[in-house]
């Protein structure tokens, strides 16, 4: 008994050592992203921050924001150094260029602020370190240089410890993991997986190593398992190449049906049977075509590609994001009916393309050479090394089928016939050609492709080398009319028949603060985007050679250099920042999602109303069902048929708040939305309300500080209020010291007045200006929306209100500051049942932006 006893103990203590052993044996990875210490300059004193981390939230709050160096630092105790295993360190993410020490010493460098890379720290580790990471985002020698968004600076992804044993897969090619998965056979009936394999022999010996690769099906059955053996000499890499057997009527991978299998790739000692290293990825068996004429095949089969383009940005944290937020968005967009994603413009986190495989994105992804390739010493280095290394760190994941190398390059390029040109057009070919045959050469098995904007420049002058071409069109939005974007697909189709087409971007922005019943281009109203939207979907969706689109943008995201209506915000967003989405976002819904009915009152955006009592609203309805039925506070105002995915009931609101309920019924089902209306009547002056006009503009203003309706401008009848003669104009100019802008960037201007009937009284009115005389510099990529009305030098003008004059020889810059929010009160006795505001020129014209006038 005493001995089965021992035997059992010494048993024991031989399996923990075995385990033990074992686990030693095989890689370890885990996070350090915590106890770091950051700061921007050597005379600062360091501040403790966990990553990602971010130095840039400065990009909220002002155009220039911080483009420089960042240091951190970090103290790593290692409990133990194994003199039989190599230590790495993986730096997912670090803008624009990153410099790290080890105890002093340099142990790697990194160009490229998307993409990851691995450092061998090995030789330089003992029990404690101290870590140094030097960061860069402001190198102009690394894409991007020009962009219209944010370059924000920092370690804003994770940081691995990583360790092997001294056989191991391949550590140090380009950040990837040294496994490269393809199928080089697949159709309906059979698929065949090869698994390229580098393995590294860091030992002081010669080692005879074998790569097994187990293949599971997505039901997790072991279906067959291929191996090779090979011996390796110290220090050498060697490749190995494995290819399957036959896997028959494999489970096809496809956005409807995202079908994974597990390739399990094991690097084991083949006399001992010990596992030296281990990775898994999941792969999934499709096969794609684009044509010219047909668009866009999945698995043999014609299907129109939907998607969304994405930044990554959320505030407050700026692209610090933890990966759950990326999983996020991916479950977001597909709930929203996206089978596809462009990934712009940059490689994003490894979270993005883990879930685009799981839950069924095809995917475009690209590196961030925009606007213009510049004469810079290293750039095409650079921007060759980040595209290879795009493509290996990603090339695991079936859900890419595009590689991009170059959005709206000849944006800022000069003008054909100046000098410059034909030196800045000979750059930007020869780094094409150059980045299309290393694309070919590091993955033939996908498309290459190129976003154009609103040019034929780029046909003409050779840029139509890709496979796919892109176009980035924003017809009736930055240039021409609605109906000009049609015009423009149907033209270059004609001129390049056999040229595969994708619409890469289109957009318009939209203010939630801003509502029209009679929208335009730029005025930024929610009611335009949707106007704008509905007439560009339905062309794309019935266009057969178009093979799809991704529409611009999934968010509003921050660019430090915007102005506009919201400044630092891009906000041509399905949804806003924070992700919660826009009314329009339910009309792709009700267009995409034909599995399940779509019902959503397009309201949400335009909750608060003000307008005049018995004149009929505008309610807007999303839907896929055939006709829909409205209900207001329980009673029906009928049923109205769907066209285009929507319909609008021009009702009656009574004041106050009201229940509205939609429904409709597909299928036997019934389907319903409801949300409440609040309903406010004009202002009655004489009953004490504020009248706020927002001058020179076509919107209604809801001021999401005090929740005041500037009502939108219109000409003086009778009984009520308005202007006599001027001209309205408008600015995208940032206007300083407001948070109510978009007020400021309207004005009226020349011999104008205002007559505002009202009973006689005390007053206190209101004056809002901004002088504009001197616009800010737009981004580029406004286009000739960027030409900014200009005054012909100084202005200078009186005021009048109700014959007494109130300013003399006044101009809003008497302080010496342009584009500035001026508002002035002035308290004013009415004694002609009317109130009249006035301006005299003294020098250039007089200009008005806001009234607001409240009885005392």
């Amino acid at each position: 008994m005493q001995y089965k006893v021992l035997f059992k103990r010494c048993l024991l203590a031989i399996v923990v050592m075995f385990v033990v052993t074992s686990l030693q044996a095989q890689r370890e990875m885990k996070t350090i992203n915590d106890n770091w210490e950051f700061r921007k300059s050597i005379d600062e004193s360091w501040e403790s921050v966990n990553l990602p981390h971010t130095f840039n939230i400065d990009a909220y709050q002002q155009r220039n924001y911080y483009q420089g160096k960042g240091f951190y630092r970090r103290t790593l105790v290692l409990p133990e150094i194994v003199a039989e295993r190599r230590y790495y360190m993986k730096i997912d993410a670090a803008s624009k260029a990153a410099n790290i020490r080890v105890n002093g010493k340099e142990v790697g460098s990194h160009v490229g602020g998307y993409t990851a890379c691995i450092v061998d720290i090995t030789e330089y580790i003992r029990k404690e370190n101290l870590i140094e990471i030097t960061v860069d985002n402001g190198r102009k020698d690394i894409t991007p240089i020009s962009a219209d968004f944010t370059f924000w600076g920092g370690i804003y992804r994770d940081v691995w410890l990583i360790s092997t044993p001294k056989q191991h897969f391949n550590m140090s090619n380009m950040g990837s993991d040294g496994i490269f998965i393809s199928t080089p056979v697949v159709n309906e009936k059979r698929g065949v997986l090869k698994v390229k394999c580098e393995v590294t022999n860091d030992s002081h010996e010669s080692s005879i190593l074998e790569v097994r690769s187990a293949i599971y099906s997505p039901q997790g059955k072991l279906l067959q398992t291929i191996k090779q053996k090979q011996k390796l000499k110290s220090g050498e890499t060697y490749i190995f190449e494995n290819t399957s057997g036959a896997i028959e009527s494999p489970d096809l991978w496809s956005p409807e049906t995202p079908s994974l299998y597990l390739v399990k790739t094991t690097l084991v000692d083949p006399k001992s049977g010990k596992l030296l290293d281990e990775k898994n990825h999941k792969v999934g068996f499709r096969w794609f075509t684009f044509d010219g004429s047909k668009g866009f095949f999945l698995n043999g089969k014609s299907y129109k590609l939907r998607g969304l383009n994405r930044h990554q940005d959320q505030a407050p944290a700026g692209v610090a994001l933890d990966d759950e937020a990326h999983r996020r968005d991916i479950f977001l967009m597909k709930e929203l009916g996206c089978n596809f994603i462009r990934i712009s413009h940059f490689p994003q986190d490894d979270a993005i393309l883990e879930m685009c495989d799981e839950l069924g994105l095809l995917a475009w992804e690209e590196i961030p050479i925009i606007n213009i390739v510049p004469n810079t010493p290293g750039y095409d280095d650079n921007c060759e090394y980040n595209l290879r290394e795009m493509i290996r760190q990603h090339y695991n994941h079936s859900s890419v089928i595009t590689w991009g190398y170059m959005n709206e390059i000849l944006l800022t390029a000069p003008s054909i016939g100046k000098p410059e040109w034909l030196a800045c057009k000979e750059r930007t070919v020869n780094l094409a050609q150059r980045l299309e045959a290393v694309l070919k050469e590091e993955d033939p098995g996908r498309a290459s492709v190129m976003a154009f904007n609103m040019t034929n420049l780029y046909n003409e002058i050779g840029l139509n080398l890709v496979d796919v071409v892109g176009w980035n069109l924003y017809h009736g939005w930055y240039v021409d009319k609605l109906k000009d974007f049609n015009a423009w697909c149907e033209d270059q189709h004609r001129r390049y028949p056999d040229q595969p087409m994708i619409i890469s971007e289109w957009g318009a922005g939209s203010d939630k603060r801003l509502h029209s019943t009679q929208g335009r281009a730029f005025d930024f109203s929610i009611e335009y985007q949707q106007t704008y939207i509905e007439h560009y979907l339905p062309f794309i969706e019935n266009t057969e050679w178009i093979s799809g689109c991704a529409y611009w943008n999934f968010i509003d995201f921050n660019v430090a250099a915007r102005q506009e209506s919201m400044p630092r915000v891009n906000n041509k967003g399905l949804a806003y920042n924070n992700r919660i989405w826009k009314d329009v976002a339910y009309y792709f819904k009700a267009m995409w999602r034909k599995d399940i009915p779509v019902i959503r009152i397009a309201s949400r955006d335009w909750e608060m109303r003000t307008g005049e009592i018995n004149k009929p609203q505008s309610i807007k309805i999303y839907s896929n069902m055939p006709e829909v039925e409205l209900f207001i506070n329980g009673q029906s105002i009928g049923c109205q048929k769907i066209a285009n995915c929507h319909t609008v009931f021009n009702v009656i609101l009574p004041e106050g708040i009201s229940v509205l309920m939609a429904q409709g019924i597909k299928n036997g089902k019934t389907v319903q939305d409801a949300m409440t209306i609040q309903f406010k009547s004009l202002p009655n002056i004489a009953e004490g309300d504020e009248l706020a006009i927002n001058v020179g503009s076509n919107c209604y203003f809801t001021s999401d500080i005090s929740n005041l309706t500037w009502l939108p401008d219109q000409p003086y009848t009778a009984g009520g209020w308005g202007y006599i003669g001027g001209k309205a104009h408008s600015t995208t100019s940032e206007i300083y010291n407001t948070l109510d802008g978009p007020i400021y960037q309207t004005w009226r201007e020349g011999n104008w007045s205002y007559k505002i009937d009202a009973p006689i009284g005390e007053y206190e009115i209101e004056l809002l200006i901004a002088d504009v005389t001197k616009p800010a510099a737009q981004l580029a990529n406004l286009l000739n929306k960027n030409k900014e009305e200009k005054h012909s030098g100084e202005t200078r003008f009186h005021i009048s209100i109700c014959g007494k004059q109130v300013e003399t020889n006044f101009s809003p810059i008497d302080g010496g500051k342009h584009r500035t929010a001026f508002k002035r009160r002035y308290i004013i006795r009415n004694e002609h049942d009317h109130i009249v505001i006035s301006a005299g020129a003294v020098k250039g014209e007089p200009f008005l932006a806001g009234i607001k006038v409240r009885k005392l």
